[in-house]
């Protein structure tokens, strides 16, 4: 009797998905112990926390970005372009969504995969809270390809007010949400508009930009310890950002926002960070138990309350802690349910008793582009989490990408990819200019 090769599907790559693929691919897939599919509705991988980097131009995607199908060849897991619609659980099935190229011609018709384990890591969407207007108005950074909308959107406002004879114009742009995203977005901003003086557009500088940082509790970073978010809203006041706290947006149009006290901030360019949810088709699939943002609640050992054999992770997963808290949206969260998973589908091949998923904050960082980093270390490992700030700070936050890299390359890899990036940057922009 022949023995079949057990089917784990991964549903969607970001950082805790692309993780787990690549350990599992090396412990299973390398010795045909079980076959690891991984499906992406987008055919390149960026880390997310870098988003508002690549919306600047600050990184190019064509050359910071890991290539699905090439990485999944050198770490044994299959990879499937696709877009993930409904599921089976009597059948142990997923549907994929037809997939069609740019003319709308089909390029792959909708198509049923079965599994035998079965892995969501579909991220999370920005949640607009049926505010009018935003979808019309407003960019969001859920992925490379709105990233990069807004990279074009901003480069064309560049070069307008450069072309701009008299001078007087400036670009008002509007960032709806205090968080991590908003904030380093807007010092990056000021950083790339500074920049722009060494590619020929010299009349664009940070003194014809204006933003406003929209948050409408009492503070910025309110997941933040409040050391944090006061040393990170200092230095967005010297750069000249306006914050803008304690002031709710009821509404978008055409000329900018406007709040609950009927004041319009005007705007060239709007951008919605002020909240997530998990994707809407979660709820459409009426299979899950949910919380109000759509998440997907699961037991201790991260399976969904409703199969077993449906894992959650990332920031889609809702994972209710001792004292009640939900565990955060962050990347840490995500590497940290990865490795929970891969140690359970593990031990459910061997029909071992699984692992219980203890989350452990290691602490925040947030980078304010090069004017400055700040964060905390250790968060709930100590009795004290302890406050830290420039050069350090900056040092913590880039190991945290340097991290990630290893967890899906290797360490010898991630060493000549920091090799072959201090070299490209002798021959190439230090932003993205097209």
């Amino acid at each position: 009797m022949s023995i079949t090769t057990p089917k784990i599907i991964i549903i969607g790559g970001g950082a805790g998905g692309l993780e787990l693929a690549t350990q599992l691919g090396h412990k299973l897939g390398k010795k045909k112990h079980a076959d690891i599919l991984l499906i992406d509705k987008n055919r390149t991988h960026i880390w997310k926390p870098l988003l508002h980097e690549v919306a600047t131009g600050s990184i190019d995607p064509d050359l910071d970005g890991v290539v699905y199908s090439a990485h999944s060849a050198k770490h044994h897991y299959r990879f499937q372009l696709g877009t993930f619609c409904n599921i089976n659980q009597s059948n142990k099935t997923i549907t994929l969504a037809p997939l069609y190229d740019e003319l709308g011609h089909t390029i792959l018709p909708e198509r049923s995969i079965t599994y035998d384990h079965l892995v969501i890591a579909v991220g999370s969407v920005s949640n607009d809270f049926n505010t009018p207007g935003i979808k019309e108005h407003c960019y969001f950074l859920d992925s490379n390809q709105q990233a990069e909308r807004f990279q074009h959107s901003l480069l064309d406002s560049f070069t307008r007010l450069h072309q701009d004879d008299n001078q007087q114009q400036s670009l008002n742009i509007a960032i709806v949400g205090g968080g991590a995203t908003g904030v380093e977005l807007s010092a990056e901003l000021y950083h790339v508009s500074e920049l722009l003086k060494l590619y020929g557009l010299t009349n664009m500088s940070s003194k014809r930009l204006h933003i406003h940082l929209i948050e409408a509790g009492p503070r910025i970073l309110p997941a933040l310890p409040e050391r944090i978010a006061t040393s990170a809203k200092r230095e967005l006041l010297k750069l000249g950002v306006n914050v803008r706290e304690h002031t709710q947006v009821k509404e978008a149009t055409e000329q900018g926002f406007i709040t609950q006290k009927d004041e319009m901030i005007n705007a060239d360019i709007m951008l919605w960070a002020a909240g997530i949810k998990a994707p809407d088709f979660i709820k459409d699939l009426g299979i899950f138990e949910l919380t109000r943002s759509n998440h997907i609640q699961v037991n201790q050992f991260l399976q969904s309350t409703v199969d077993d054999n449906i894992f959650v992770l990332g920031d889609c997963c809702a994972f209710t802690q001792p004292d009640g808290k939900q565990v955060p949206p962050r990347a840490q969260s995500a590497h940290q349910m990865a490795q929970c998973i891969e140690k359970n589908l593990l031990a459910t091949l061997k029909n071992h008793p699984l692992c219980a998923f203890e989350y452990n904050d290691h602490g925040s960082l947030v980078n304010l582009s090069r004017y400055g980093t700040v964060g905390n270390l250790m968060g709930n490992l100590t009795s004290n989490s302890f406050f830290i700030e420039g050069k350090i700070a900056r040092f913590m936050y880039l190991s945290l990408y340097r991290m990630h890299q290893r967890a899906i390359h290797g360490s010898a890899k991630t060493i000549a990819l920091w090799i072959s990036e201090k070299i490209l940057r002798v021959v190439r922009p230090k932003m993205k200019l097209h």
